[in-house]
C-alpha cells in the first residue's frame, strides 16, 4: 500500500519547510533510510527519510517551493499503483503545484539531450522538483579520469557526493566541483560551497601573491538608474521576522546597561588557555558567568505563560550565531552544572553545527536565557531584542582600553558594555539590576566561576 511522505515537524517552532533539493527522482527505489530530500527549516537545512521501502511514485512540492508541516510532499509504494487519491489529498491541502503552474523546461541543466514528453502526474520523470534527473533511456557514461567542469557523469558526480542544487549551480556556472571543498555531512558539497567558490588564481614564477584585502568585497553597485533587487525570504529569515516582531510588540522592553571591568578577566583567560586542551573564549566566560548567576536570581531564568509566569529550573543558555540566511541560536544545556572546559567545547561543537548547518533540533531549543555577542565585530554597546521563551537577553559589546579614575589617578582599564533587555511582565527592574551586579562580580573576579 502507497505510504505518504509528509512535511516532518524539525522545530518547535516550524510551521512549514522548503525543499531545498531532492536527491530521488520519480521511479527510483528507496529505503526507508534514504535521504530522499533536504529541507531548509526555520533554523537549519535537514535531511528528509521516507522511513519505508519501496518506489518514488509521486514528488508533490518541488524544489525551491514550500509545505506546510504535515502536508504531503512524496508518495512512495509499489510501482504501477494507484496512488490517485493520495494525490487528491495532496490537492486539497494546496501542497502540490497544479499541472498548468509547472515551468516547461525542456532539458535539466546537466543534460545534452531532450527531456521525454511530459508524463501523467503519478509518472513524471523530469519535473522541476529534479533538475539534476537524467534521462531513462540515456546510456551508462563511460568513467573518466579526470571529470570536465560541465559535462560531469552522474556516478561522476555522486562519487564527488554533491547535492543536486549544488551540481545544478556548479554546471551553471562552469565550476569543476572536483576543486570545491564540501562543507556537507562527509564532505558533500551543497549549495552554499558553490556560492563561496573562489578559484584560486594562479602565481607567477618567483612572485608572491598580493595579500588579500581586508575589506569585504562589494556584492552590487549602483548602476545610475533606477532600479532594486527583490531577494526571497528564506525559512530562517521569515521565522526571525515574526518571532522577534512578536516578542517586540508584545513583551514590554526595558534595558539596563552596566560597564564592567576585563583586566583581571583577560589574565584569567590568557592562564587558563595555557594549561586546558581547549580554547576558552571572552564569551564562554560570560556563559558560565550568566549561569552562576541564574542560579542566584532564578526570577531572570523565567518565562510569561500568559496566566502565569514559569520558573525554570534548568538553565539553558542560548548563544545567538550569524548565519547565511540569519540568527540560529544553539543551546547550552544545565550550563551552570558544567565547567568552563565544558563550556568552550560544547559551544564550539554547537556555534561548529550552526553555521555548517549540521545543528539538530534538541542543539537550538529549550532555551532559558539567550546571550547576543557582537564585541568581536567591533560594536560598543547595544540592545537585543528578548528571544522567546526567555524574559531576558544579554547584549555584549566588544572590550576597549579606557582611561578612567581610581584613587585620584588616571590609569587604562579594559572595559565592557553589557545591556540586559527585560520582559518587563516578568521581571523588575530592581531584579534585573541585582542580576548584573552578580554577573559583573563574577566576571571582574573569574576564580569564583573555578571553585
Amino acid at each position: 500500500m502507497a505510504e505518504a511522505i509528509r512535511m516532518p515537524l524539525l522545530s518547535d517552532t516550524m510551521t512549514e519547510g522548503k525543499i531545498v533539493a531532492w536527491h530521488k527522482k520519480v521511479g527510483d527505489k528507496v529505503k526507508s533510510d534514504d535521504v530522499i530530500a533536504e529541507v531548509e527549516t526555520d533554523k537549519a537545512t535537514m535531511e528528509v527519510m521516507p522511513y519505508v521501502d519501496g518506489t518514488l511514485l509521486y514528488i508533490g512540492v518541488p524544489e525551491g517551493k514550500a509545505a506546510k508541516v504535515n502536508g504531503i510532499i512524496a508518495i512512495v509504494g509499489k510501482e504501477g499503483e494507484d496512488i490517485q487519491a493520495l494525490i487528491d489529498e495532496t490537492k486539497n491541502e494546496g501542497a502540490a503545484p497544479k499541472a498548468e503552474e509547472k515551468p516547461a523546461e525542456a532539458k535539466a541543466p546537466e543534460q545534452k539531450t531532450e527531456a521525454a514528453p511530459a508524463q501523467p502526474v503519478a509518472q513524471q520523470q523530469a519535473a522541476p522538483a529534479q533538475p539534476a534527473a537524467q534521462p531513462q533511456a540515456a546510456p551508462t557514461p563511460k568513467p573518466q579520469p579526470t571529470p570536465q567542469p560541465v559535462a560531469q557523469t552522474q556516478q561522476d558526480d555522486d562519487r564527488l557526493k554533491a547535492s543536486p542544487l549544488a551540481k545544478k549551480i556548479a554546471n551553471d556556472k562552469g565550476i569543476n566541483l572536483t576543486q570545491v571543498q564540501g562543507s556537507g555531512d562527509s564532505g558533500r558539497i551543497i549549495k552554499r560551497d558553490i556560492d563561496n567558490y573562489k578559484p584560486a588564481p594562479a602565481a607567477a614564477p618567483g612572485k608572491k601573491q598580493a595579500p588579500k584585502p581586508t575589506m569585504p568585497p562589494v556584492q552590487f553597485m549602483s548602476t545610475g538608474q533606477d532600479g532594486h533587487i527583490d531577494i526571497p525570504n528564506s525559512q530562517i529569515r521569515t521565522i526571525i521576522a515574526r518571532k522577534l516582531g512578536e516578542s517586540k510588540n508584545s513583551a514590554p522592553h526595558f534595558y539596563l546597561t552596566m560597564t564592567m571591568t576585563m583586566d583581571s578577566a583577560i589574565e584569567s583567560r590568557n592562564a587558563i588557555n595555557e594549561v586546558l586542551p581547549v580554547r576558552v573564549s571572552f564569551n564562554d566566560l560570560i556563559i558560565k558567568a550568566c549561569a552562576m548567576s541564574l542560579r542566584r536570581h532564578p526570577e531572570i531564568n523565567s518565562s510569561w505563560m500568559g496566566d502565569f509566569i514559569r520558573r525554570n529550573n534548568n538553565i539553558n543558555i542560548g548563544t545567538a550565531v550569524a548565519v547565511e540566511d540569519g540568527l540560529i541560536v544553539p543551546v547550552i544545556k544545565f550550563a551552570d552544572t558544567k565547567s568552563i572546559a565544558q563550556v568552550a567545547e560544547e559551544a564550539a561543537i554547537l556555534i561548529e553545527k550552526a553555521r555548517t548547518k549540521k545543528i539538530q533540533p534538541n542543539e537550538f531549543t529549550g532555551n532559558t536565557f539567550t546571550i547576543s555577542n557582537l564585541g568581536m565585530m567591533d560594536i560598543d554597546d547595544f540592545t537585543a531584542i528578548i528571544n522567546p521563551p526567555d524574559a531576558c537577553i544579554l547584549a555584549v559589546g566588544k572590550i576597549t582600553p579606557t582611561p578612567v579614575v581610581e584613587n585620584g589617578q588616571i590609569v587604562i582599564r579594559q572595559l565592557m558594555k553589557v545591556t540586559l533587555s527585560c520582559d518587563h511582565r516578568v521581571v523588575d527592574g530592581a531584579v534585573g539590576a541585582r542580576f548584573l551586579q552578580t554577573l559583573k562580580a563574577h566576571i571582574e573576579n573569574p576564580i569564583i566561576m573555578l571553585v
